[in-house]
């Protein structure tokens, strides 16, 4: 157990700036609605073309505090508190437009992700 949280860390971490920086304006199976990429997913959710900003600052910003976390573990149950909401409300966005089960599992991974790096950081 000793290694399987900082691995879920950095596993997170890397999702995390994979989405947010390198696939960030491709499409892939996942986006929300018909949308080919991040900003066009925030909009097929109804969302302000400023919350793409905001949301996009917080997940890297939680992907760096998880890789911190590494040598400071007290930021780590706020990062994945954090994601864990974060998360929550992206698999609320795919309800909302009603996309398919299988456009909401990188969210629900990521989700189960942040309840497992959180319950491991309490620890």
């Amino acid at each position: 157990m000793q290694l399987v949280i900082p691995a879920l860390q950095i596993l997170a971490a890397l999702v995390l700036l994979s989405v947010w920086l390198v696939r960030f304006g491709s499409a892939t199976p996942y986006r929300g609605g018909s949308a080919h990429s991040m900003k066009e997913e925030f909009a097929a959710y109804g969302l302000p073309a400023w919350s793409l900003y905001v949301v996009g600052t917080l997940k890297i910003g939680v992907a760096v505090a998880l890789i911190a976390g590494l040598w400071m573990p007290v930021v780590v149950f706020p990062a994945a508190l954090l994601l864990g909401g974060l998360m929550l409300g992206a698999v609320a966005m795919h309800v909302k437009i009603r996309d398919p089960l299988l456009k909401s599992m990188p969210a629900l991974v990521m989700l189960l992700l942040a309840i497992g790096i959180g319950l491991g950081a309490g620890r």
